[in-house]
């Protein structure tokens, strides 16, 4: 089948053909004609699949009739993170090339006087966030009554943010005529009910079975203590791929992100970093770099694990075993896109050992061990004592040894000061150490004086001399009352 079957007009096929596409994918094959004839669309299928442009290339096709107003715009795609939304916006710009139709993006971390200006002048194309567009709508800058076709795309993603009730209003202030298309690579049971909802009749497109996992990525599971030695061990692993063009590796938290990206680089290796805490230049400053091969590896959170297009990235490696099964397919799906092949190692743990069960259940497939399993490596260490001991993790310079920590404090408390002047009348107090704090770790002497009070911290208004006035006293008694 090829693209002139589907019934695409004219100008898209000519841009199609421009990109050197001849044969749709699966999920466009059957999405598009029925997008085409105006029908709601639940669309499940891997990533990597060629979704975008199952949504896409049909829109175009319906937009060549009519025109935008000001703040209404004609359609309406939602994702879930502001690099899906530049991405689709660059597919519309290499669809459209043909077309002269407005396309918007409402995303975070961008002007917003900018994007309100593009809202004004009419958008035929509204690609924006949740969060973003619902800011829009409830200042009264944009108005939702005109979409003609609404796309929800990577529904389950949105789910793991938190984003389903932003949803439900947004599907709320659209017109209930409209055409809805729902993309999802997973269909966990808050996205089903969803789609029983908003969708009306719609045809049920499933090229792949739910959650898994595309045939042409070589997975694999590699053992590793945790610390400096899981490090170590990807390090390794880098160094020792034969067919390694780029890789995208991928950490649980932030935090490990910026340690890692880091490690990295100062062993020698060109690499990007990519998490949620960045702003968005610098996060699409990096993932540019990515994509034109300044640096061949992208350390990130799983805010790239979605939908992301970059399609020649030949490994994947799973720094940290996601703790959600779902995000594991989403993470080696950066790879083998397009019919390619790719390579997806994650390194595991002891305390990740429930997370691959999991991961293992749900892809309906067990993954292969790659130079040995847990059991090998305690064997291993069991049998070389110091080899386990040079594994450990080090200590921190900022944290000092316990014993270092017990002489220290014990140096500080005997060490003499000089006493401070007393008002007259003032008892002695407890000691009090330079931060202001009483020193804990101090046993005080039985005829000490607890505080009483303010103590020591008596403001100076309360230390005044009180001056008592009497408007019938005489002369003299007023003159001993000043002097009392």
């Amino acid at each position: 089948m090829t693209f002139n079957e589907l019934g695409l007009s004219e100008k898209v096929l000519q841009a199609v053909a421009a990109t050197g596409y001849t044969s749709p994918t699966p999920i466009q094959a059957e999405a598009i004609p029925h997008a085409l004839a105006g029908r709601d669309i639940l669309g499940i299928a891997q990533t990597g699949t060629g979704k975008t442009a199952a949504f896409t290339l049909p829109m175009l096709s319906r937009l060549e009739q009519g025109r935008a107003r000001a703040r209404m715009p004609r359609t309406l795609i939602l994702e879930p993170t502001r690099e899906l939304a530049a991405q689709v916006e660059e597919s519309f710009a290499r669809y459209g090339a043909n077309h002269k139709l407005n396309v918007a993006l409402l995303i975070g971390g961008v002007s917003f006087a900018e994007q309100e200006s593009k809202i004004m002048r009419g958008a035929d194309v509204l690609i924006a966030t949740p969060g973003r567009l619902l800011d829009f709508a409830e200042r009264g800058k944009l108005l939702l009554t005109g979409i003609d076709i609404l796309v929800i795309d990577e529904a389950d993603r949105m789910l793991d943010m938190g984003f389903i009730p932003d949803i439900e209003k947004i599907c709320k202030l659209v017109p209930f005529t409209r055409q809805t298309l729902f993309f999802s690579a997973t269909m966990p049971p808050e996205i089903t009910r969803l789609t029983e909802t908003f969708l009306h009749n719609p045809v049920r497109i499933e090229v792949a079975r739910a959650s898994s996992t595309a045939s042409t990525i070589t997975q694999g599971l590699v053992a590793s203590v945790p610390g400096p030695a899981k490090r170590e061990t990807l390090r390794r692993l880098i160094r020792e791929a034969t067919s390694l063009k780029n890789a995208i590796i991928f950490c649980n938290r932030k935090r490990d992100v910026a340690i890692l990206h880091k490690s990295l680089q100062k062993h020698g290796f060109s690499a990007g970093a990519l998490h949620g805490d960045m702003d968005q230049r610098a996060r699409m400053t990096s993932l540019d770099a990515f994509k034109a091969g300044d640096v061949n590896l992208l350390v990130c959170s799983d805010v790239a694990a979605r939908g992301l297009d970059i399609p020649d990235v030949s490994h994947v490696f799973n720094f940290d075993v996601p703790t959600h099964a779902e995000d594991y397919v989403h993470r080696i799906g950066r790879t083998g896109r397009a019919g390619r092949s790719g390579v997806a190692l994650t390194i595991v743990t002891h305390a990740d050992q429930k997370y691959v069960d999991e991961i293992e259940k749900l892809i309906a497939r067990k993954i292969d061990w790659v130079g040995g399993t847990l059991a090998d490596l305690d064997a291993e260490e069991a049998a070389h004592p110091s080899l386990a001991e040079t594994k450990r993790a080090r200590p921190s310079r900022s944290k000092r040894p316990q014993a270092e920590e017990e002489t220290r404090a014990a140096t500080t408390a005997e060490r003499p000061r000089s006493p401070r002047a007393r008002r007259p009348g003032e008892e002695s107090r407890k000691p009090v150490a330079a931060s202001g704090r009483p020193r804990p770790s101090r046993s005080y002497d039985e005829d000490d004086v607890p505080v009483v009070g303010l103590g020591d911290h008596v403001p100076m208004f309360l230390l005044r001399p009180v001056r008592l006035k009497s408007s019938k006293s005489s002369p003299e008694k007023s003159e001993s009352t000043e002097n009392a």
